[in-house]
């Protein structure tokens, strides 16, 4: 019987989710990573879940033969807008992303996840609100909410529920083009985040020594905060 330690992460094939993935195969974890896109990982503990996240019905049952210590949500997306000439449609594929998926994968696994078990949901500085990105900030506050209220139902159990919510860092997202209108803000340090620092972060919180640990947002911001 393998008794490492499994992780589910979706968002695997790039950015934080495969900076992730990576760091937890080198720290010794069995990782099911879910994306659309085949991920970058030719490793014996790593097995590749192809789920279109999108399709929310189709979650509970594509994930039921999974049983992780550990559900890592860390895909996302970035969709800004000025308020008058807000994209509905947008703002629904980011909630639906963000929070719905968050929800049932949380509630298809949380029932199943051992003793002393992890969840982690990757969020963002830009929950406590940003100009311009006033729907993507609702998505990532509610992840925040969404892990307190879970955080105290699972105490029991050992099951910790955090977030960890980067300011602006180096990913495909950063790049894209349809932010161009609202720029992101370089970090007082100089720099962006680098995604293995997130998952740095990420891997610190499944571990044992961070099991007192639950219902908190840990913010990575470079002094955006200050």
């Amino acid at each position: 019987m393998d008794k490492r330690p499994h992780a589910l992460v979706t968002g695997a094939s790039s950015g934080i989710g495969a900076a992730i993935v990576e760091r937890l195969l080198r720290d010794g974890w069995r990782v099911s990573g879910i994306s659309r896109r085949p991920a970058p990982f030719d490793h014996p503990a790593f097995d590749h879940v192809s789920i279109d996240l999108s399709d929310v019905d189709g979650i509970a049952d594509a994930v039921a033969a999974i049983a992780p210590t550990a559900l890592v949500h860390a895909a996302g997306a970035l969709k800004v807008g000025q308020l008058g000439a807000l994209d509905h449609d947008a703002g629904a594929a980011m909630w639906r992303l963000h929070v719905d998926v968050a929800e049932r994968l949380a509630n298809a696994l949380a029932p199943r996840l051992p003793q002393g078990g992890r969840i982690v949901f990757i969020g963002s500085r830009t929950a406590s609100g940003a100009a311009g990105r006033g729907q993507y900030a609702a998505t990532k506050a509610a992840l925040v909410a969404m892990a307190r209220s879970w955080a105290i139902e699972l105490a029991p159990r050992g099951v910790t529920v955090n977030v960890v919510a980067p300011a602006a860092t180096e990913t495909p997202m950063l790049k894209d083009p349809a932010r161009a209108d609202v720029a992101p803000k370089l970090p007082p340090i100089g720099r962006y985040i680098r995604a293995e620092e997130v998952a740095h972060a990420v891997a610190f919180l499944l571990s044992p020594e961070a099991a007192a640990i639950t219902g908190q947002q840990l913010v990575i911001c470079g002094g955006s905060s200050l």
